[in-house]
């Protein structure tokens, strides 16, 4: 039997594993980090294999100037 479980992750385990790959990358898509620009992934358990990852970068306010 395969193991088909997704954690999301960012410095540590952030969601409670799941066995839907799609939505666990949904997930971690629309997710942010505290502070800004943390690593979030999604590993599959079983393989070790990264299916999904993402560092969203601080980005400075627009001015006019």
């Amino acid at each position: 039997m395969e193991n088909n479980e997704y954690p999301i992750e960012s410095s540590h385990e952030i969601l409670g594993r799941t066995k839907n790959r799609d939505l666990a990358v949904a997930v971690a898509a629309k997710s942010r980090t505290a502070p800004s620009g943390q690593e979030i992934r999604v590993v599959h358990v079983h393989t070790g294999e990264v299916v999904f990852r993402k560092t969203v970068t601080k980005q400075t306010p627009w001015t006019d100037n």
